[in-house]
């Protein structure tokens, strides 16, 4: 298998090529790369222009405003998004239970937007069911669970399609679903009925239809939870998740990942300690293994991933805060190889900075990655530079 580094040189070439494609709003598939998920791959070729458009793309930012690039922080309003991306030009923002709703039901968030240098993330976590951020706004949406066994897979995309739509009309650029977790657990279990089936193949199928209306849409989206939770030991929200071996992942929890890796989607990395897979203590979400696997494709036999790598939640998951602190915790995510970290406040932005340029500056970060990383999060923003 290949090396990290160099997947992340490979990852480079590919978004620099990317630079001489037009831009747009929707969430269009990052990857260029085809064939057998077994066969060793190359590096596309780019020319100087490419390149140098690329480079020209990187020179408006500092170093700091970079790695600012990379993260996505949930705000508790206007103002305290505001602030965030005025001062130190965070890549996203997420708006979570606990905001405001008039930064979407006033169009408060308009203003922020404005406040950023490049297109601003504007993130959610609307699944349906229980996990549902803006129901207030768009209207309830069952369960994916119910979904799947009340409504065909056409008309899924076509509600999918109007809930998209609204929640562009409300300022979103991206959604944190749909929960691609195969999962038999009951209901109210940490993933229940959040899984549309314990079947891979119909998580698949509707899993598919919701990427392609919000796609359709003009609405990003984030598959999750890498390498598949719905067979895990416990909630991470509350504490450490084992899942079952690797090998016994692949012919279900996996699946799902593997036949949608070309989507169009980005993915969300858990916080999944994996036998097989991953160092002991070291979740998936900061495990350069992990990282590895979704990059390379060949460890489960899909193609290689050249879109954007999300962590879930690393401020308030106890799986993640019992073990680093919110700046270890961004660090240990971005070295393993994830373009964007996310947590749930703005406090901890500076701080988390401080150490990153720290990180950059003392080698443990290559800058390379970080380029790569920034590249890749603008073409999922639809800004990539149009040359």
């Amino acid at each position: 298998m290949r090396t990290l580094p160099g997947i992340v040189l490979a990852m480079t070439a590919v978004v620099l090529a990317a630079c001489s494609n037009n831009g747009s709003g929707s969430n269009e598939s990052a990857s260029s790369t085809t064939g057998s998920a077994t066969t060793t791959t190359t590096a596309p070729t780019t020319t100087p222009a490419q390149q140098d458009c690329a480079a020209g793309y990187l020179a408006q930012f500092t170093m700091r405003q970079k790695l600012a690039q990379l993260l996505t922080v949930g705000v508790t309003g206007e103002a305290d998004a505001e602030n965030v991306v005025k001062t130190e030009q965070v890549g996203g923002i997420f708006i979570g239970s606990w905001t405001d709703k008039a930064m979407l039901a006033q169009h408060q968030v308009d203003a922020v937007k404005t406040a950023s240098r490049t297109p601003l993330m504007v993130t959610i976590d609307e699944e349906g069911g229980r996990v549902s951020r803006a129901k207030d706004l768009i209207g309830v949406s069952p369960s994916q669970r119910v979904i799947a066994q009340t409504m065909s897979v056409d008309d899924f995309y076509k509600f999918s399609l109007d809930r998209a739509q609204k929640l562009k009309a409300l300022g979103i650029t991206v959604d944190f679903a749909p929960d691609t977790d195969v999962s038999s657990e009951p209901d109210d279990a940490v993933i229940g009925d959040r899984s549309f089936s314990d079947d891979p193949e119909v998580v698949t199928q509707y899993a598919s239809a919701f990427i392609r209306a919000y796609t359709d849409a003009g609405v990003g989206t984030v598959m999750k939870h890498f390498p598949g939770h719905g067979s895990g030991n416990g909630d991470s929200h509350t504490g450490a998740v084992q899942t079952p071996p690797l090998d016994q992942l692949q012919n279900k929890d996996l699946v799902p990942f593997r036949k949608l890796i070309d989507s169009g989607a980005a993915v969300m990395v858990g916080h999944l300690d994996v036998p097989g897979l991953t160092t002991a203590d070291v979740p998936a979400s900061i495990s350069p293994e992990a990282m590895a696997l979704l990059r390379q494709g060949t460890g489960y036999g899909a193609a290689p991933f050249d879109g954007v790598i999300f962590t879930d939640d690393l401020g308030g998951m106890a799986a993640i805060t019992k073990r680093l602190t919110i700046e270890q915790a961004v660090e240990a995510a971005l070295v393993a190889g994830a373009d964007n970290a996310l947590w749930i406040t703005t406090d901890a932005v500076p701080k988390v900075l401080d150490q990153l340029v720290d990180a950059v500056n003392s080698g443990r970060l290559p800058g390379s990655r970080v380029d790569a990383s920034v590249l890749r999060m603008a073409k999922f923003k639809g800004s990539a530079p149009h040359c």
